[in-house]
């Protein structure tokens, strides 16, 4: 991976100084990357007409495996502002930064914002074997988006941002991020609601587990087949028998999957115990359709409200 980002690095040097150089759009807003759909969509919600935001890693793709384009590369170097999540599954912007990053006005690594929590391994879930000879590393959870909470905090800091950037529109900036504050403040409120009612409060993941912020904000317990960046798609035999006697024990109605799953896990779950699949979206990447028909983080999100619903009940 890093030997391809620094052919991609090589493919810059040659394209910037000619013709093959893409010019900038001519529309005279800020143009703002980012790497993930959660920060694309705080953008184009906080700046609106005010921006142009390009999303790096497309719809539709796995972000932990995306490797840049040289046509990636380029757009990024001439971003008036950059956004990118930080941690593990992107270090491969830290060579294209150390390139051409100097061309970009600002850069932000959203995690730096963030009192960030390390991975853990639940009772149950699946344990590689480098997991065990690297123990003594911390390895940090990267989906910080996934609590509303914390989103608000992020959106703050891209609100001020952009702000900083293009002072002319900072009271158009201001005004939208108050507004969409107020709407992240009703999510949360409703995923509150939800867990103050409930009957239980174990959630079960036939998937890989991206959603510890957002159980640690409304004190949820959970067991998953994998942690939330595992690339493991088999599950030991061991673990899938912990996580159907978990929901056959509990009484567990609901067993999730996350957005882009092949749901082969949890439909093997609820074949044997009777529980219901449904998707908890973590929005770090959203499906092509779900993207072209105009989902939001916090259309997704309020799509998590009823699902947290049925889990719960």
């Amino acid at each position: 991976m890093r030997k391809r980002v620094i052919c991609l690095l090589l493919v810059l040097l040659f394209l910037l100084p000619g013709c093959g150089r893409r010019a900038k759009p001519d529309s005279g807003n800020l143009q703002v990357v980012c790497t993930l759909f959660p920060y694309y969509d705080f953008v184009r919600q906080i700046g609106g007409d005010d921006v142009d935001v390009t999303l790096l890693v497309a719809a539709g793709r796995e972000a932990h495996s995306f490797e840049p384009t040289p046509l990636d590369v380029i757009t990024l170097s001439q971003a008036d502002v950059f956004i990118y999540n930080g941690g593990e599954s992107e270090v491969w912007v830290e060579d294209i930064l150390a390139a051409s990053g100097e061309s970009i006005g600002t850069v932000l690594a959203m995690m730096d914002y963030a009192d960030t929590l390390a991975e853990e391994v639940a009772e149950g879930m699946q344990v590689r074997e480098e997991d065990d000879e690297e123990e003594d590393e911390i390895e940090y959870d990267e989906h910080i988006w996934t609590s509303p909470v914390i989103a608000m905090e992020l959106c703050r800091v891209i609100g001020q941002t952009l702000m900083d950037a293009d002072p002319a529109h900072a009271e158009n900036y201001q005004a939208r991020l108050d507004g969409y504050l107020a709407e992240l403040t009703e999510l949360d409120g409703a995923f509150r609601q939800v867990v103050d009612g409930a009957q239980r409060t174990t959630l079960v993941f036939g998937d890989r587990f991206p959603l510890l912020y957002f159980c640690r904000t409304y004190g949820l317990d959970y067991r998953a087949a994998f942690h939330g960046c595992a690339s493991d798609t088999e599950p030991s035999l061991h673990t899938l028998k912990y996580l159907i006697d978990k929901v056959n024990d509990e009484h567990i109605p609901v067993v999730y999957t996350i957005e882009l799953s092949s749901r082969k896990i949890a439909d093997a779950i609820a074949d044997t115990t009777g529980a219901r699949v449904l998707t908890f979206q973590s929005c770090q990447t959203v499906s092509r359709t779900d993207f072209d028909a105009g989902e939001t983080y916090l259309s997704l999100m309020r799509r998590n409200v009823d699902a947290l619903k049925e889990g719960l009940s």
